[in-house]
């Protein structure tokens, strides 16, 4: 079959797939406290989601990141990973990776490497037991920093994503690349995103990862890198530490150009654009029949209208989020 192209010729080979909305955690700057969410009749079943996936790879995509919400949280969603990792085994696949908050890895990281898992992301804010009880309103540190343990003894190569906040973590970016370099980590910073109502502005939070690179060149000698992962991370090499440092701007320096990804949601909705609202309906065609001819057509068509980029902006004049849903819904 032919491979899934843009309208402004970009080759889509990376499908992000959210497999629930639910999560664990309350993150200040990512959900509000009392949260309402999908009622799980509304959940796209496991068999659902790998078969939307499948499609998709005889499409072309090579490269799938199952995230949530916080995706371990699911039930039997290992059950997802080692179907999925048969197309590894057949070819058809290049990487099965996850997004994860962490609390869970030390119950499943030595499953998920069976499953074909090799490298995973995890989301870690602060070094603080205090302030990542803060920020994560329910987390403890220590349940992450146990799941790392595990992800490391099983043999996953582990990068840390990290939100900077002003006002929250700007005093531990030192920390942060020292951690991560003793442990053998890589590490990305990301802008805070206008998605969704939180319980306050996010303005007061933002810190544009300029200010965090020109903090850090005071201490770290940072060299540019080619380095690319399929993701809208920009890399550079920390020569004190030896290991790489991503950047995900998406107010600072818009990353759209080179974009070649999708997301699916878990109630089967896809959208072409992180930052937009124009989405596909990808359930209806999926039961509609057992064949993928309205499905595989329902996927053109929405490829078809993939836009050329977001429209983020975050200001005090313009406080409403960008767009309406929380990334829990959309997935990470």
């Amino acid at each position: 079959m032919s491979s899934l192209i843009d309208p402004f010729g970009r080759t889509v080979s990376y499908l992000r797939v959210s497999v629930t909305d639910r999560c664990n955690y309350r993150c200040v700057y990512c959900m509000s406290e009392n949260m309402t969410f999908l009622p799980k009749s509304d959940l796209l079943t496991l068999e659902e989601l790998e078969r939307i996936c499948a499609a998709f790879i005889r499409r072309g995509v090579d490269k799938l990141r199952i995230t949530g919400g916080e995706p371990l949280v699911r039930r039997n969603v290992m059950s997802l990973f080692r179907n999925l990792g048969r197309h590894l085994n057949s070819g058809g696949l290049r990487e099965l990776t996850l997004t994860t908050n962490g609390s869970r890895l030390a119950d499943f990281a030595d499953e998920l490497h069976d499953c074909g898992v090799r490298r995973i992301n995890v989301s870690l804010d602060s070094l603080d037991p205090g302030k990542f009880n803060d920020v994560t309103r329910w987390g403890r540190l220590d349940d992450v920093m146990r799941g790392l343990e595990a992800a490391k003894s099983a043999g996953l190569e582990i990068k840390i994503n990290t939100v900077a906040l002003k006002g929250y973590n700007d005093d531990e970016l030192d920390d942060l690349v020292e951690w991560t370099g003793r442990e053998g980590f890589d590490l990305t910073f990301i802008e805070t995103m206008p998605l969704g109502e939180i319980d306050e502005d996010r303005t007061d939070r933002y810190l544009p990862l300029s200010a965090v690179r020109e903090h850090l060149e005071r201490r770290w000698t940072l060299e540019e890198t080619d380095y690319r992962t399929g993701g809208p991370a920009r890399y550079m090499k920390i020569r004190e530490t030896g290991k790489r440092l991503g950047l995900i701007t998406p107010l600072t320096h818009n990353f759209c150009e080179s974009c070649n990804r999708v997301r699916l949601t878990c109630t089967g909705t896809l959208y072409m654009c992180l930052g937009q609202e124009d989405a596909a309906d990808l359930r209806t065609p999926l039961r509609m029949s057992e064949g993928d001819g309205r499905l595989m057509d329902a996927i053109d068509e929405a490829i078809g209208r993939k836009p050329k980029g977001h429209d983020f902006v975050i200001d005090r004049a313009g406080a409403d989020p960008a767009v309406d849903r929380h990334m829990s819904v959309t997935g990470g």
